[in-house]
């Protein structure tokens, strides 16, 4: 189960597990662009479902868990990458409902994919990978309200990973840098001066492509990584080790 897979590293997610041999069902609100991905998958080879809704819908994520079991047989496999934010403004500057939003696409859209994927998985074990960011371990620059969010994202991680670990479930989060998605392009479109100072903080001087965090999403999902849970591992460029 891919969530955020209308775009950016969600799309690349979907394509990557695809290609390497994964069954998987795609979630975001958009459902002409799942079903554009679904048909090119399919035209590869892959085997894929579209589960269209929003994350912070307790009853479409429901939905989403029910269409992998009943379409795949199981869910052995979550990577929940839907996320949303703005560019950075002053605590006091940001409007509530951008905060609202923010705290719930990334915090409670993170906890109610867990809700209901962690009780399938108990039946047979399994591997959930989680977004974060850079700003989740320090103030990057963005806004308090995302960098509290993806802060909440490593906390939901490692409660999640200690309580299911002695069941066979583990739970893992990628701590990603500046990545040329299709949100971060509107963003930079809106503010150029993003850009430049994104790739200054980063050791290789560039963006992640969306590629480049789907892999590692995928390696931490599978057997290669099966003694690491409880983990936030970097794909950032080097950002966080400056």
């Amino acid at each position: 189960m891919i969530t955020g897979a209308s775009s950016g590293i969600g799309a690349a997610a979907a394509r990557w597990f695809t290609a390497e041999g994964a069954a998987v069902v795609l979630m975001a609100r958009r459902k002409d662009k799942l079903d554009e991905i679904a048909a090119e998958i399919r035209a590869a080879g892959g085997r894929v479902e579209v589960a269209a809704g929003d994350v912070i819908d307790t009853d479409a994520v429901e939905q989403a868990v029910a269409t992998a079991v009943n379409t795949f047989g199981g869910l052995n496999g979550a990577f929940n990458n839907a996320g949303w934010g703005t560019i950075g403004t002053l605590v006091h500057e940001t409007d509530d409902a951008d905060f609202e939003k923010t705290m719930d696409v990334n915090v409670r859209g993170t906890w109610n994919c867990l809700k209901h994927q962690l009780p399938v998985m108990l039946e047979s074990g399994g591997s959930v990978v989680n977004t974060s960011s850079t700003a989740g371990t320090f103030a990057t620059g963005a806004g308090a309200a995302y960098v509290a969010a993806k802060h909440a994202v490593l906390g939901l991680t490692r409660a999640a990973a200690a309580e299911y670990g002695p069941y066979g479930v583990r739970v893992n989060a990628l701590i990603v840098g500046t990545t040329r998605t299709e949100l971060m392009e509107n963003a930079i479109r809106a503010f150029p001066p993003l850009e430049e100072g994104a790739v200054a903080r980063q050791i290789q001087k560039r963006m992640a492509d969306p590629i480049e965090v789907a892999r590692t999403a995928a390696w931490l999902l599978s057997d290669h990584a099966s003694f690491i849970t409880g983990g936030a591992i970097p794909v950032d460029g080097g950002s966080s080790a400056i």
